[in-house]
């Protein structure tokens, strides 16, 4: 499907009338996002500034997702390049009939960004690129794709269309899902025999609830009971606030939560939820509780440098640089560790699993091109990591390899990702329902009331 929706600004057409035709020109930021993204506009026009390619070229060197992106970009359109001249309009491979060209600058147009905006950037070369397309193309209607907000708000100031890029965006968030359902009015005898049991085979209570891998909690007005249910079995199962390596569950969706993390059967767990709802410290205490079925426990994050400058600017090595980083992934490690004693079995087991590397921390720049068998993977902060990023983390897994993706949607620390646009966001979307996956959002911040008071009121 197209990869833009159509915003009322780019004007309908009556059955009768012939076809708008429409070009999107596309920001830096757009290739570095998705690297086959001019093949996504069905039949319509792409045009890409020659300022674009210059930008590309600066980010082709280095080991990071968007140095991979810029790479890719230029090889797509390298390859469509040949036997063709790019100032001319020339055929995509989408199938679709869509075309592509690039937009010189034009040494006799005056520039409209700088009379407007006063200074001369990267920037305002791509509005100046987009503005001129618009005047030779009068028969057209010119937009602007960018992820870069502040650059679709210039460009409307022009009198510019502009939009944001919408593939992998998820469309509505208010139907986000959460991965939990609450019943009222359960049958009392239900929920006595789901503890008798534990698990009950009345599936047709959930009715229209009915999900697979769903988690629920069944009420009536004197009790209640946590459950899971999964297509291929058929049954409610009871789900336990049982420890995991000294942690306890202290609401309903933390439950959910360490039930997913250990359930042999899925092998893809995401946990949203907002600072202090227990998301990295129940990946990790889930993990350490099964740590005989797997050869090591990875914990990554992605690096997002405080006012976006570069690792550079630390001193020290590469591990000292990234330290900082990876700080609260070995704060909730030591959390887990203290709640035992110096001389109990595992506060030495997390020591010992340290040293011999079954418990490694890395920045995720260092998984790209590894493939991870027998080994549980978790990745916080996921949030600020795009669906191409998202995708080529799960691509990695082996043979008996889990993956655990945590983060806050709201809380998004990459300037060209929304919470609808995130990777988080869009594996939720896409994957809700399938085998191997499960999903909870935890909502009651259990940190402190302190941090409760911050999320709820400030």
């Amino acid at each position: 499907m197209a990869a833009v929706a159509q915003s009322p600004e780019l004007g309908k057409t009556s059955k009768k009338s012939k076809k708008v035709k429409k070009i999107f020109v596309l920001d830096t930021c757009v290739l570095l996002y998705d690297h086959s993204a001019i093949n996504n506009f069905e039949d319509n026009k792409v045009a890409i500034p020659i300022t674009v390619l210059e930008e590309l070229d600066n980010f082709k060197v280095g080991n990071e997702t968007k140095h991979f992106e810029a790479r890719e970009s230029i090889r797509i359109i390298d390859r469509l390049s040949k036997g063709h001249m790019l100032q001319d309009w020339i055929p995509l491979d989408n199938g679709r009939g869509g075309e592509m060209r690039i937009i010189l600058q034009d040494p006799k147009h005056k520039s409209e960004a700088d009379k407007v905006f006063g200074k001369r950037t990267n920037d305002h070369r791509i509005l100046d690129a987009a503005i001129s397309l618009q005047k030779l193309e009068k028969d057209a209607v010119v937009t602007l794709v960018s992820k870069d907000i502040n650059l679709r708000l210039k460009a409307k100031a022009l009198k510019l269309p502009a939009e944001d890029y919408k593939t992998g965006k998820v469309k509505d968030m208010k139907f986000v899902y959460s991965g939990k359902t609450t019943i009222e009015g359960m049958d009392a005898e239900v929920i006595r025999k789901m503890y008798v049991a534990g698990k009950s085979k009345k599936i047709s209570l959930l009715g229209d609830q009915r999900a697979n891998n769903h988690f629920y909690i069944l009420k009536n007005c004197s009790s209640s009971a946590l459950g899971y249910f999964n297509e291929s079995r058929k049954v409610i199962e009871r789900v336990d606030k049982g420890y995991a390596y000294g942690i306890k569950p202290k609401n309903a969706e933390q439950a959910f939560a360490l039930h997913a993390i250990q359930n042999p059967e899925v092998n893809l767990v995401t946990i949203c939820g907002v600072a202090g709802t227990g998301k990295t410290l129940l990946a990790l205490a889930g993990a350490l509780e099964q740590r005989n079925q797997y050869d090591q426990i990875i914990l990554a994050r992605p690096i997002v440098a405080l006012s976006n400058r570069d690792l550079g600017f630390l001193p020290g090595d590469a591990e000292e640089k990234v330290n900082p980083y990876m700080q609260p992934l070995w704060d909730n490690l030591n959390y887990i560790r203290n709640q035992f004693g110096p001389n109990e079995r595992k506060y030495r087991v997390i020591e010992e699993m340290r040293e011999q590397g079954k418990i490694q921390i890395c920045p995720l720049a260092y998984i790209r091109g590894r493939s991870l068998s027998n080994v549980i993977f978790i990745v916080d902060e996921a949030q600020n990591l795009t669906p191409h990023e998202v995708k080529t983390i799960i691509t990695r897994a082996g043979e008996n390899t889990k993956i655990i993706l945590t983060g806050d949607v709201r809380q998004i620390d990459t300037p060209y990702l929304d919470d609808q646009s995130n990777g988080l966001t869009y594996v939720i979307d896409r994957l809700k329902g399938k085998d191997l996956y499960c999903h909870i959002t935890l909502e009651k911040g259990e940190r402190s009331e302190l941090a409760n008071l911050a999320n709820d009121n400030l």
